[in-house]
């Protein structure tokens, strides 16, 4: 199921939340909603999930619009919120037969799929326990499962991996992939790590503005800019090596890398690169070439160019 949102507008009095953003996921996609905090990531999900009205715009999930088929959206999402809201007081599966109820699950299929979600979820050994007796951790996957119990055909997940251990958000990073085969699946995280490892495609958003889109690999080529090479040669003593390589037409800039002989950094000129250029220069110098890195931009980097 596609999700398509278009000139998508919330304000508060003068301030705008979501400022007209348009964006489109498609089925079987993962998408990485990123964005500093008060940047409008929950609240474009909250409308999204038809939780928040908009001021303006509309999002259509297929043929299906907010602002008509509030009802049909929601029994074809799961959704689960920042904050996590949970009945504590209940035991863990009689709060998920509680919500496959509510979602509209035919009685004789509940049972399977509260055993599914325990089992998915990573929730076996503590199935039997009240919820306020669990950990952090441990409600995340009660909040995760109760947005899987109705097998949704879209997922909007809200900081999913908040609270849980590093084993347990590779075996949620795994889980949410798997989903993505079949489901359409938005989540936001500021772990920038998981979004890279876990989504297709990455949306920015920055002041309530979408400022970049594409896959991490995209959103650092075109942050990049100049290429930038880390290289190791071995030269004879009385050579000058930092000259030579100035004299290469496509260099702009060469600094020696300080306490490490022989190494210099080499900066391209725009939308160039030196790879061949300083191989074959090396090869008529009759010089060893030991290392040759680009310096590759993170997608911190990306992010902090982004949203400062």
């Amino acid at each position: 199921m596609a999700i398509v949102v278009d000139n998508l507008l919330k304000q508060y009095g003068p301030q705008k939340a979501v400022d007209g953003i348009s964006f489109e996921v498609k089925t079987g996609e993962v998408v990485g909603f990123l964005g500093p905090n008060g940047a409008g990531k929950s609240t474009t999900m909250k409308m999204i999930t038809c939780y928040m009205a908009p001021t303006s715009g509309d999002i259509r999930l297929d043929d299906l619009s907010i602002h008509t088929d509030q009802e049909a959206i929601k029994k074809k999402i799961g959704y689960l919120p920042e904050n996590n809201p949970l009945y504590t007081d209940m035991a863990i599966i009689d709060y998920l037969k509680f919500c496959a109820e509510i979602q509209g699950v035919e009685q004789e299929k509940i049972g399977e799929r509260i055993r599914k979600m325990i089992d998915i979820c990573g929730l076996n050994l503590e199935r039997h326990k009240k919820i306020n007796q669990l950990s952090k951790g441990y409600r995340q996957r009660v909040g995760l499962a109760q947005a899987m119990i109705h097998d949704p055909e879209v997922l909007i997940l809200d900081e999913p991996t908040t609270g849980l251990d590093p084993n347990q958000i590779v075996e949620i990073r795994k889980l949410i992939k798997e989903l993505g085969k079949e489901k359409t699946v938005i989540l936001s995280s500021h772990i920038l790590s998981e979004v890279e490892a876990t989504c297709d495609r990455i949306l920015i958003i920055n002041r309530g503005k979408i400022v970049a889109d594409g896959n991490s690999e995209t959103l650092r080529n075109q942050a990049q800019g100049q290429e930038l090479l880390t290289i190791a040669v071995e030269a004879e003593a009385d050579s000058d090596v930092e000259k030579e390589i100035l004299t290469l037409s496509t260099v702009e800039k060469v600094t020696p890398v300080a306490e490490r002989k022989g190494y210099y950094q080499v900066q391209s000129k725009p939308d160039l690169s030196s790879r061949k250029e300083v191989f074959d220069m090396c090869v008529k110098n009759k010089w060893y070439l030991m290392e040759m890195t680009g310096n590759e931009t993170k997608l911190e980097d990306v992010f902090r160019e982004l949203t400062n």
